[in-house]
């Protein structure tokens, strides 16, 4: 579905270039799930951002469902790729409602029928058509997550592009939004690329995973390697150590000296 051969995003020129990505390159089956994960800074967003278009490819070949992108991107691509990013609250536009957010990618693509779409996406995403007109103000975090995924997923596209979808939520939120985004994939067969820094969260949404380190492909291993701690790479070892937490040894109460 998802083919990219050595990607290389690069930004600025002379003193302020910064090549943000290097020579990337994976492949997604049709209804796999496909995690990215690094340290912050690592390129796996940008990777996203130049496959939708809001990122410049420098160099290299994206191929979506065995067709080049173009640029700037057709209505065709967005009609088959679409982005879920980090922070609903800053994706929403605060002075529209639900159904206005909504509506708006189906009047673009001249869709019609729109009332009874909206009413499908709402109820797809757990949601009634009681917040139908409602604003982002008016909505937990949550909420408007559903509402981002509702958004991406009203065009019926065969890819999302998910940009840490969880990190601006709180823990139990995290894991009603990871298991409504496995649904989704297996009831409409959808091809995920999840970009996450917190390894627990891909190993579980996905089966393959790229590590990334400043901008370069460190190690392509599985979700099955990686809760297991079997990993080649230094780099992706120091990661699996670093998501397990902070422990400290209870210190040792001191020895009374010897009469």
């Amino acid at each position: 579905m998802l083919d990219i051969q050595n990607l290389k995003v690069v930004f600025g020129t002379g003193r302020l270039r910064v090549e943000a990505v290097k020579n990337v390159s994976f492949h997604v089956e049709q209804g796999a799930a496909y995690g990215l994960v690094g340290e912050s800074g690592s390129g796996k967003s940008t990777v996203l951002r130049a496959i939708c278009g809001l990122a410049p490819i420098t160099g290299g070949r994206v191929t979506v469902n065995g067709e080049a992108v173009t640029s700037p991107r057709s209505k065709a691509f967005y009609r088959t790729v679409q982005m879920v990013f980090q922070d609903p609250y800053a994706s929403l536009h605060p002075r529209h409602t639900v159904d206005s957010t909504l509506s708006e990618p189906l009047a673009i693509h001249g869709e019609k029928d729109a009332e009874s779409r909206i009413l499908q996406a709402l109820r797809e995403v757990g949601l009634g058509p009681s917040f139908r007109f409602r604003y982002p103000h008016q909505l937990s975090g949550g909420q408007r997550q559903r509402i981002a995924i509702a958004r991406a997923l009203i065009l019926r596209p065969k890819v999302l592009l998910l940009d840490e979808p969880t990190s601006a939520l709180d823990a139990s939120v995290q894991a009603e939004i990871l298991n409504l985004l496995d649904d989704l994939r297996r009831r409409l067969g959808l091809t995920y690329i999840l970009v996450s820094h917190d390894l627990a969260v891909v190993a579980h949404l996905c089966e393959r995973l790229l590590v990334m380190q400043h901008g370069e492909a460190v190690e392509e291993t599985t979700a099955a390697a990686l809760r297991s701690g079997a990993a080649s790479n230094e780099y992706t070892q120091s990661l699996i150590q670093a998501s397990q937490g902070f422990t400290r040894a209870a210190p040792q109460p001191a020895q009374a000296p010897a009469a």
